[in-house]
């Protein structure tokens, strides 16, 4: 620059010749610098633009995001309880809200009739233990004339050879009849016992540890099989340890990790941190709603979570792949491509890709890249294909 003031500055220190034709050289010596002196800028703003583009490199990494899903809580454990005998209720020991222990009594039904069809059971057994002792005593008196017949068969010609093996005829059915009449008695006894057994089912006791959350019938009432909607007695459930049931969308089932802790808020304590470990998968996915159900084991040993409530819960997503990475201003969207503008040999290239989930400052990116790959760390579509872009100012995300 300096350079072409000096040399204006002798030209116009030189006489011009006389005539007509001075001034024109003049003026067209002076437009012809000008153009040169104005490219000469453009082109040094040119360079020093190129040289401000920042460049920085594509980074892969497994990204790891947290997003919120309800969740809902069941008891571990949860039961109707109906009566397995047709009965009246007589007493109900407990209520709504009753904490219960394994075998603890809660209800107590009667059923007169069951009475009369165990005695009816007894007698029988009395009945067909009477037989078998009539049999008994027919076998003794039997096998006492067998051995008479025998000792007298010992004397040539006393008895007939027929009598003695008629004897033994008897002897042998008289020790079948014994055990049928056995058989007898034990079929008798059994079916005594299974009347007392039913007769045990008049009294509900509880099938593991609990609280009672609801109670349906009172004294008086017709329960068991054949009454009118065989009614539920009481509904027990587990609530020490619950179930936290949560429906995650099947682009994200890929990253569960069994036995990791998830946390969770409850409406009910905002205050609150909760966090539970991921136990139990379904493998199968909801066909309306495209969700796998994953069940939390939570521990609620203050008792201030229930059955029922829904959580809102912090569900950690990590990444099965390494994804490829770039600065959120990387990424140039208009109305008709998604692109990043990539260095290659000092020139730009537009690279089309499909934005992913975020990372901070970073976004994924799916396309024609590759780690290590030089993209311009602020683009816009100024920057047209083919330009020329620095390589100066590199450094990675």
């Amino acid at each position: 620059m300096k350079r072409a003031r000096n040399v204006l500055k002798k030209r116009d220190a030189q006489p011009l010749p006389r005539g007509r034709g001075s001034v024109i050289c003049r003026n067209d010596e002076a437009s012809i610098l000008g153009r040169a002196f104005l490219g000469f800028v453009v082109f040094a703003a040119g360079i020093a633009w190129a040289q401000g583009i920042g460049l920085v490199a594509v980074v892969s990494k497994p990204v790891s995001r947290t997003i919120e899903l309800p969740g809902e809580f069941a008891a571990f454990q949860s039961v109707a309880l109906h009566a397995k005998v047709r009965g009246y209720v007589e007493r109900m020991l407990v209520d709504r809200g009753s904490v219960v222990k394994r075998g603890d009594l809660l209800a107590e039904l009667t059923a007169p009739e069951m009475q009369a069809q165990i005695a009816e059971a007894e007698s029988k057994v009395q009945a067909v233990d009477s037989e078998r002792l009539q049999a008994v005593a027919q076998l003794a008196a039997v096998e006492s004339t067998a051995d008479r017949l025998k000792q007298a068969s010992e004397t040539p010609g006393a008895i007939a050879a027929n009598e003695l093996i008629q004897a033994q005829k008897q002897v042998e059915a008289a020790k079948a009849l014994i055990e049928s009449r056995q058989q007898s008695v034990r079929a008798a006894e059994a079916v005594v016992r299974a009347q007392k057994e039913l007769e045990a089912y008049l009294r509900i006791t509880a099938p593991f540890d609990g609280v009672v959350t609801d109670r349906l019938v009172h004294p008086g009432a017709l329960a068991g099989p054949g009454s009118a909607s065989d009614p539920v007695l009481l509904v027990i459930q587990d609530v020490s340890h619950l179930r936290l049931v949560v429906a995650l969308p099947e682009e994200d089932v890929g990253g569960i990790t069994p036995g990791a802790r998830v946390e969770f808020h409850v409406p009910a304590y905002p205050d609150r941190t909760y966090s539970g470990t991921i136990a139990r998968i379904s493998h199968a996915l909801d066909e309306k709603t495209r969700t796998m159900a994953v069940e939390l084991d939570v521990l609620n040993r203050d008792s201030s979570l229930s059955p029922g409530m829904y959580p809102a819960v912090r569900w950690p997503i990590r990444g099965s792949r390494s994804l490829l990475l770039v600065p959120k201003t990387s990424v140039v969207t208009t109305t008709e491509r998604t692109f990043v503008i990539r260095e290659r040999n000092g020139r730009a290239e537009w690279v089309d890709v499909r934005k992913g989930t975020g990372d901070g400052d970073l976004v994924e990116v799916a396309g024609d890249l590759k780690v290590g790959d030089q993209v311009v760390q602020r683009a816009n579509d100024e920057i047209r294909e083919g330009d020329t872009i620095g390589t100066s100012g590199k450094k990675k995300p």
